[in-house]
């Protein structure tokens, strides 16, 4: 079965960076675009960025600039690099793709931007 778990959340200080990772298992990965999302409290979950199986790159545009997604087909996983962190960056994010119209999802991991 599909399994998508995040790691890599934290408390980071305003300016800062975190990567967040996503291990893949359970589909043939290379094949999928993955993507990120994030849910802040009280928000609606929204997208962050996606990558296809080509790699092409997309960055909501708030987030450009600042965040970049990047992926690593020998491991399973995909990457979200997030630097210059803002306290409205806090949220869980999440890992996501989506397979025979099908969308699964990671269980999340909380980053959380406070001095």
């Amino acid at each position: 079965q599909v399994q998508l778990v995040e790691s890599g959340g934290g408390l980071v200080q305003p300016g800062g960076s975190l990567r967040l990772s996503c291990a893949a298992s359970g589909f043939i990965f290379s094949s999928y675009p993955m993507s990120w999302y994030r849910q802040a409290p009280g928000k609606q979950r929204e997208p962050v960025a996606t990558i296809t199986s080509s790699n092409s790159e997309n960055v909501v545009d708030s987030m450009k600039g600042r965040f970049t997604i990047s992926r690593e087909n020998a491991r399973n996983t995909v990457y979200l690099q997030m630097n210059s962190l803002k306290p409205e960056d806090t949220a869980v994010y999440y890992c996501s793709t989506r397979i025979n119209w099908q969308r699964y999802w990671g269980q999340g991991t909380q980053v959380t931007v406070s001095a």
